[in-house]
Parts: C-alpha cells; structure tokens; sequence
C-alpha cells in the first residue's frame, strides 16, 4: 500500500474522532427537559444548555477543522523516495 496516496494519515483520523466526539458531548449537554403548551420548564434557559454546550460544540468543530488542515508527517514519504 502506498501511503503517499493517503491525505490524512492515522493521526488525522484520531483527531477527527476526539473533535467529533466533543461535538457529541456539546449535544447532549444541550437536550432536557422541553416545554408544553400547559407546562413551562425554566431549564431550558439553564446557563448549561444556553451557554456551556454552544461552547464545546464550537470548540469541538474547530478541533476537527484542525484535524483535517493539518499536516501528516513527511517522513516516510521522504524515506521512499530515497530507495
């Protein structure tokens, strides 16, 4: 297998997986409890749902638009073109 071929390489992917799943923690900090036409609920404007989720979720997606513009090491490009 050429690796040469590959954009990201094993790193890339590791940290495509920890930024998303931020994101998926910035969801679930979101949902709770929802208002009825008869029953108001209060949390839905906990500082919770209304700021500390929004937060980790955009934190969580500039994590992975990092990941994907960095760069893979050229180290084992450059030992191939050696041989």
């Amino acid at each position: 297998m050429d690796k040469r071929k590959f954009a990201f390489d094993k790193t890339n992917f590791i940290l495509l997986a920890i930024g998303m799943l931020v994101v998926i923690v910035g969801f679930i900090l979101m949902t709770g409890p929802s208002s009825t036409p008869t029953n108001f609920e209060p949390d839905i404007f906990s500082v919770r749902r209304i700021k500390v989720a929004p937060v980790v979720c955009l934190l969580g997606f500039v994590f992975m638009i990092y990941a994907v513009l960095r760069k893979p090491k050229s180290s084992d490009v450059q030992q191939d073109d050696v041989e």
